[in-house]
Protein backbone atom coordinates (compact mmCIF):
# COMPACT_ATOMS: atom_id res chain seq x y z
CA UNK A 1 0.00 0.00 0.00
CA UNK A 2 1.30 3.43 -0.88
CA UNK A 3 1.60 5.64 2.18
CA UNK A 4 0.54 8.95 0.57
CA UNK A 5 -3.07 8.05 -0.40
CA UNK A 6 -3.58 6.41 3.01
CA UNK A 7 -2.15 9.45 4.79
CA UNK A 8 -4.32 11.83 2.72
CA UNK A 9 -7.47 9.85 3.56
CA UNK A 10 -6.63 9.91 7.28
CA UNK A 11 -6.08 13.68 7.18
CA UNK A 12 -9.44 14.27 5.47
CA UNK A 13 -11.26 12.11 8.01
CA UNK A 14 -9.48 13.76 10.94
CA UNK A 15 -10.39 17.27 9.76
CA UNK A 16 -14.02 16.55 8.77
CA UNK A 17 -16.28 17.59 11.66
CA UNK A 18 -18.54 14.93 13.04
CA UNK A 19 -21.93 16.49 13.84
CA UNK A 20 -23.98 13.63 15.21
CA UNK A 21 -27.09 14.91 16.94
CA UNK A 22 -27.91 13.77 20.42
CA UNK A 23 -31.22 12.00 21.09
CA UNK A 24 -32.37 15.17 22.89
CA UNK A 25 -31.68 17.25 19.77
CA UNK A 26 -33.54 14.72 17.63
CA UNK A 27 -36.56 14.92 19.96
CA UNK A 28 -36.53 18.74 19.88
CA UNK A 29 -36.39 18.65 16.08
CA UNK A 30 -39.70 16.74 16.13
CA UNK A 31 -41.28 19.40 18.37
CA UNK A 32 -39.96 22.20 16.12
CA UNK A 33 -41.38 20.42 13.06
CA UNK A 34 -44.82 20.30 14.71
CA UNK A 35 -44.78 24.04 15.38
CA UNK A 36 -43.39 24.79 11.91
CA UNK A 37 -46.30 22.82 10.46
CA UNK A 38 -48.78 24.76 12.59
CA UNK A 39 -47.29 28.10 11.50
CA UNK A 40 -47.43 27.03 7.85
CA UNK A 41 -50.96 25.60 8.13
CA UNK A 42 -49.44 22.37 6.81
CA UNK A 43 -51.35 19.44 8.30
CA UNK A 44 -49.14 16.89 6.49
CA UNK A 45 -46.05 18.31 8.16
CA UNK A 46 -47.80 18.34 11.53
CA UNK A 47 -49.10 14.79 10.96
CA UNK A 48 -45.60 13.50 10.24
CA UNK A 49 -44.52 13.93 13.87
CA UNK A 50 -47.38 11.95 15.44
CA UNK A 51 -47.71 8.24 16.03
CA UNK A 52 -50.99 6.76 14.76
CA UNK A 53 -52.07 6.19 18.38
CA UNK A 54 -51.44 9.78 19.52
CA UNK A 55 -53.74 11.48 22.03
CA UNK A 56 -54.12 15.17 22.77
CA UNK A 57 -55.21 16.32 26.23
CA UNK A 58 -55.96 19.90 27.23
CA UNK A 59 -56.32 21.05 30.83
CA UNK A 60 -57.94 24.38 31.65
CA UNK A 61 -60.28 25.79 34.28
CA UNK A 62 -63.91 26.77 33.98
CA UNK A 63 -65.36 30.07 35.18
CA UNK A 64 -65.73 28.65 38.71
CA UNK A 65 -62.05 27.68 38.82
CA UNK A 66 -62.68 23.95 38.45
CA UNK A 67 -60.37 21.88 36.27
CA UNK A 68 -61.69 21.02 32.82
CA UNK A 69 -60.12 18.28 30.71
CA UNK A 70 -60.64 17.96 26.98
CA UNK A 71 -59.45 15.07 24.85
CA UNK A 72 -59.11 15.45 21.10
CA UNK A 73 -58.13 12.93 18.52
CA UNK A 74 -55.29 13.70 16.18
CA UNK A 75 -57.67 14.06 13.22
CA UNK A 76 -59.54 16.95 14.87
CA UNK A 77 -56.29 18.74 15.58
CA UNK A 78 -54.92 18.24 12.06
CA UNK A 79 -58.19 19.46 10.51
CA UNK A 80 -57.85 22.64 12.59
CA UNK A 81 -54.23 23.09 11.47
CA UNK A 82 -55.27 22.72 7.80
CA UNK A 83 -58.23 25.11 8.03
CA UNK A 84 -57.45 28.32 6.11
CA UNK A 85 -56.98 31.33 8.40
CA UNK A 86 -55.86 34.91 8.14
CA UNK A 87 -53.55 34.72 11.17
CA UNK A 88 -50.58 32.42 11.65
CA UNK A 89 -50.71 30.05 14.62
CA UNK A 90 -47.42 30.71 16.40
CA UNK A 91 -46.62 28.64 19.48
CA UNK A 92 -43.40 29.85 21.12
CA UNK A 93 -41.64 27.62 23.64
CA UNK A 94 -38.84 28.10 26.18
CA UNK A 95 -37.49 26.68 29.47
CA UNK A 96 -37.63 23.31 27.73
CA UNK A 97 -36.58 20.16 29.54
CA UNK A 98 -35.93 17.00 27.53
CA UNK A 99 -35.38 13.59 29.07
CA UNK A 100 -34.57 10.47 27.09
CA UNK A 101 -34.24 6.86 28.21
CA UNK A 102 -33.75 4.44 25.35
CA UNK A 103 -36.79 4.67 23.09
CA UNK A 104 -38.84 6.93 25.38
CA UNK A 105 -38.60 10.70 25.60
CA UNK A 106 -40.42 13.34 27.59
CA UNK A 107 -40.46 17.09 26.93
CA UNK A 108 -41.80 19.69 29.37
CA UNK A 109 -41.85 23.30 28.20
CA UNK A 110 -43.52 26.64 28.81
CA UNK A 111 -45.35 28.13 25.85
CA UNK A 112 -47.17 31.24 24.70
CA UNK A 113 -49.60 30.95 21.79
CA UNK A 114 -50.20 33.78 19.33
CA UNK A 115 -52.70 34.17 16.53
CA UNK A 116 -50.73 36.42 14.24
CA UNK A 117 -49.28 39.11 16.52
CA UNK A 118 -52.17 38.77 19.00
CA UNK A 119 -51.44 36.87 22.23
CA UNK A 120 -54.05 34.14 22.85
CA UNK A 121 -53.03 32.01 25.83
CA UNK A 122 -50.14 30.36 27.65
CA UNK A 123 -49.35 27.26 29.64
CA UNK A 124 -47.14 24.21 29.68
CA UNK A 125 -46.80 21.58 26.95
CA UNK A 126 -45.88 18.02 27.93
CA UNK A 127 -44.89 15.68 25.10
CA UNK A 128 -44.28 11.94 25.33
CA UNK A 129 -42.45 10.48 22.36
CA UNK A 130 -41.36 7.00 21.34
CA UNK A 131 -38.61 6.08 18.92
CA UNK A 132 -39.95 4.19 15.93
CA UNK A 133 -37.92 2.78 13.01
CA UNK A 134 -38.66 6.02 11.10
CA UNK A 135 -37.69 8.30 14.01
CA UNK A 136 -39.22 9.88 17.10
CA UNK A 137 -43.03 10.17 17.14
CA UNK A 138 -45.33 11.97 19.56
CA UNK A 139 -47.70 9.53 21.27
CA UNK A 140 -49.13 11.93 23.83
CA UNK A 141 -49.39 15.71 24.00
CA UNK A 142 -50.94 17.37 27.04
CA UNK A 143 -51.09 21.07 27.72
CA UNK A 144 -52.43 23.53 30.23
CA UNK A 145 -54.24 26.58 28.90
CA UNK A 146 -54.87 29.88 30.58
CA UNK A 147 -55.33 33.52 29.68
CA UNK A 148 -54.56 35.01 33.11
CA UNK A 149 -51.28 35.03 35.03
CA UNK A 150 -49.48 34.35 31.78
CA UNK A 151 -45.89 34.85 30.89
CA UNK A 152 -44.73 35.99 27.49
CA UNK A 153 -42.12 34.34 25.34
CA UNK A 154 -38.64 35.76 25.69
CA UNK A 155 -37.35 37.68 22.67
Amino acid sequence: MKPLPWLAACCVLAVAPVRAQTPEQDVLAVIRRLFDGMRAGDSAMARSVFDASARLVGVSTDSAGNPRVSIADIGQFLAAVARPRADVWDERIWDTEVRVDGGLASVWTKYAFYRGQQFSHCGVDVFELVRRPDGWKIVHLADTRRTENCWTAPK
